[in-house]
């Protein structure tokens, strides 16, 4: 039976600009959708027969023509470039900062995370690399796309991602956990057990539940929101106007502080938010709304951090110099990074880590011993490492089968009305449950097995945890 296939676009001259494609092939139905120009994400699902094949296509068509999506000629639109953040970086007078390794990552890195495991650098080529304190690297993914953020929800890593997917990182292959929205420009996401909390290009901030389903979105007094930041509290927004507070049930406004300049970057601690300004600041507010102390550096703040208890407060500027305050808003040091200005950075054990306009993901000494050294002229040679082939890595989406279920816990995928969910039919869990599961693993009447199901601290729901593999 020859291939029907049927090629759709929505294109807004300051909005969405994708495509929807469907093509059937006997029992076979394959949807290829994403930005136009790209290759885009694909999945296939079988039928019993090619009618029902055929029927569901149609059903897929109508359903993308109601929401403006019309039918066009592949290649005839041209490809959009997508919104990265405008930063100019210009060289540092300061003297060089203690930097203990250098990784190149191999292009504009903008996402970073680093806890006792280890770090995480992505870059705008889609490749995140997990490496060791030292920087030898531990495992690479190859994504689709640009890589904007990658953030930590306890024992969980999760990846935003340019082409609209927030990926999960803790398995050996990453596997797509939230569908935010082909032509959403994510510019930062954050997510706290299990909800994720979504910034855009346009000023919106997006919540998303466990199903990857919008609780709800507000658009903030602002427009570019590089900043959102989550905890059991609520969703604290950045953009050009300040910051916003949102409860975290129904998006109401808790609070707004305004700000000096837009806000390039944010950081949370247990009771305050910390924002990056175009104005050569960094901003504390409390969790209550009210301002505290402000820091003040010698250029646009690009990035910032702070210590778990707030003695120490860092930044990064277009002048590729980073800063330590301390407490009382008092400016201890200003140093050159040596390798751009920091998109992003983390601090974690006296180490200062950066990801950078040259596309290295850097360690910097921190300590007290180093940084007074440093300011004498005295640094240490700074061990650099490239990064690996990109050859054999794991595509998103590979699966590993098995025909036992006797270890791990094993699930099944239904579905529920017009949405695919997953449950648990192993024994000792809440039949009733849902499981939080990739989203692009999930196949009517398929059956995996998981190493682990931990419940959300919230209740109500699982969330598979480590090596997912699909039961033949």
């Amino acid at each position: 039976m020859a291939e029907q296939k049927t090629y759709l676009e929505l294109s807004q001259d300051t909005g969405s600009h994708k495509f929807y494609e469907v093509a059937v092939k006997s029992c076979d139905m394959t949807i290829r959708y994403g930005r136009i120009g790209d290759n885009g994400n694909t999945s296939t699902k079988n039928f019993d027969t090619p009618q029902k094949a055929k029927s569901e296509a149609e059903k897929k068509i109508n359903a993308k023509l109601k929401k403006g999506y019309e039918h066009a000629v592949k290649g005839v639109r041209k490809k959009r470039a997508i919104t990265r953040r405008a930063i100019s970086s210009r060289k540092s007078s300061a003297k060089k900062s203690p930097v203990l390794w250098k990784f190149a990552t191999g292009s504009n890195a903008f996402g970073i995370f680093v806890d006792e495991r280890g770090c995480w650098a992505g870059n705008e080529s889609g490749r995140v690399f997990a490496l060791d304190h030292d920087g030898n690297v531990k495992n690479q993914y190859k994504l689709p796309d640009g890589v904007k953020c990658i953030v930590s929800d306890k024992d969980w890593l999760y990846a935003g991602c340019d082409d609209g997917n927030v990926y999960d990182l803790t398995g050996k292959v990453p596997q797509v956990a939230y569908e935010i929205s082909e032509d959403v420009d994510i510019y930062w996401l954050d997510i706290y057990d299990g909800i994720l909390g979504v910034a855009d290009e346009n000023g919106h901030v997006t919540v998303v539940n466990h199903e990857d389903e919008s609780q709800w979105s507000a658009k903030s007094s602002g427009s570019s929101g590089w900043m959102v930041r989550c905890d059991e509290i609520g969703v604290y927004h950045g953009h050009s106007s300040g910051v916003t507070m949102y409860d975290w049930e129904d998006g109401s406004k808790i609070w707004h502080r305004k700000t000096p300049g837009a806000v390039l970057f944010g950081w949370q601690e247990e009771s305050a938010v910390y924002a990056g300004t175009t104005n050569d600041k960094v901003v504390q507010i409390s969790k209550k709304g009210k301002q505290g102390i402000t820091y003040d550096c010698d250029d646009s703040v690009y990035s910032c951090a702070a210590t778990e208890d707030g003695k120490f407060v860092f930044a990064g500027d277009s002048s590729s110099s980073v800063y330590c305050f301390g407490p009382d808003g008092e400016r201890l040091w200003k140093l050159a990074t040596g390798c751009g200005s920091a998109y992003s950075m983390q601090y974690y054990q006296e180490r200062l880590y950066l990801v950078t306009t040259d596309g290295s993901l850097t360690c910097i000494d921190a300590s007290e011993q180093a940084i007074e050294a440093a300011k004498e002229g005295k640094i240490p040679k700074p061990k650099s490492i490239k990064a690996p082939s990109a050859s054999g890595v794991a595509k998103v989406g590979q699966i590993a089968t098995t025909t036992s279920t006797a270890k791990g816990v094993l699930l099944e995928c239904y579905k529920q009305g017009s949405k695919l969910r997953m449950r648990v039919l192993s024994d000792g869990f809440q039949k009733k449950w849902n499981v939080q599961f990739p989203k692009n693993l999930r196949e009517e009447g398929v059956q995996f097995v998981v190493n682990e199901l931990r419940e959300s601290a919230r209740g109500g729901f699982y969330r598979a945890y480590g090596e997912i593999k699909k039961v033949k």
